[in-house]
């Protein structure tokens, strides 16, 4: 299902991180960085809602707006019942829809905003994600006070907190489309693998979005994908060549473009709610607004896993949720 936009703005965004993503190759993008992965907290998964709430704080200020001029908030994170966006919307109190798509929330809560604005239901909404390393381990893995080692097909949650701000004043960067995915299943269980399960949900997106729109692939400058790592990078471009015969020329990854490989241990690179929207919202949003780059397609990756259903050696599903993003002319 594909949606054509014709007035909403990604108008402004902001981005907040822990050390490891300061310390990468983007680190001079980012609004605000913490060198404490407890944020000034208690715990993992109230930094996380700290970083959250800094982002809101962030695009606000940049907007010139206060909570209260927001219609809606809408958000997502990795932790269950996704705690830590409940957490922060507590505390803006504003109208709030708490979405889950994993490692695809971002581009789902953009998709619902740019619905809302468009069918003139609303005027503006916050869209915010978030993902914190220790936090999602604890969830899903193992502790890392545990100290279990990896294999290196694996990727490194993100710590991070983000926030758009959709409207309708033609300012930053125009959503010109977006197309909602379909859960894929290819019966991968490898949880050490996220890369495998997601490409096959980024390629039927890609394909879908295209075929919808009548597009080419070139019609981009930059197709990119959230959290494939570089192992999941290579497997969406075979993928796409074998199934659809299409060159994945004009593509990265979101998962690679974020941290330093050859000098951070993050294996396979990033991961988490947070890794595409850093680095759509930082480096790509400036890009994009400088005009160095016209036409973005971002399509970000989710893999649907539920420790109890991996424990019980079940698949794990995926999904991925495109929006197209293009330089305000």
């Amino acid at each position: 299902m594909t949606f054509k936009y014709n007035n909403v703005y990604l108008e402004n965004t902001s981005t907040v991180t822990g050390p490891y993503e300061k310390n990468g190759p983007l680190g001079n993008f980012f609004d605000k960085s913490y060198d404490d992965l407890y944020c000034g907290n208690k715990t993992w998964e109230y930094a996380e809602v700290q970083l959250i709430l800094d982002s809101i704080d962030l695009v606000l200020k940049k907007q010139n707006k206060t909570k209260n001029d927001i219609d809606l908030h809408i958000s997502g994170d990795l932790l269950n019942q996704t705690v830590a966006s409940n957490y922060a919307s507590a505390q803006i109190k504003r109208p709030f829809l708490g979405v889950y798509s994993a490692c695809a929330s971002s581009v789902e809560t953009l998709i619902i905003g740019a619905n809302m604005i468009e069918s003139n239901q609303i005027k503006n909404c916050l869209c915010t994600t978030s993902s914190h390393n220790n936090s999602a381990e604890k969830q899903f893995r193992y502790p890392v006070e545990y100290g279990g080692p990896k294999p290196i097909t694996t990727t490194f949650t993100t710590t991070g907190g983000v926030a758009a701000y959709l409207g309708r004043e033609k300012k930053g960067v125009r959503i010109e489309s977006a197309t909602i995915g379909i859960v894929n299943d290819y019966g991968i269980k490898d949880v050490f693998h996220m890369g495998a399960v997601m490409a096959p949900a980024a390629a039927d997106t890609i394909y879908r979005h295209l075929k919808d729109l009548k597009r080419d692939i070139n019609y981009y400058d930059m197709i990119l994908t959230g959290d494939l790592g570089i192992y999941g990078k290579d497997i969406l471009k075979d993928f796409m060549k074998e199934e659809y015969n299409i060159e994945l020329n004009n593509h990265d990854d979101a998962a690679c473009m974020i941290f330093n490989r050859d000098k951070q241990p993050v294996l396979a690179g990033g991961s988490g709610p947070a890794c595409a929207p850093l680095v759509t919202y930082s480096y790509i949003f400036e890009k994009m607004k400088e005009k160095q780059i016209s036409k973005v397609l971002l399509v970000a990756t989710g893999a649907l896993m539920n420790p109890s259903m991996t424990n019980e050696k079940e698949a794990i599903p995926s999904i991925a949720h495109a929006i197209s993003l293009e330089a305000i002319k």
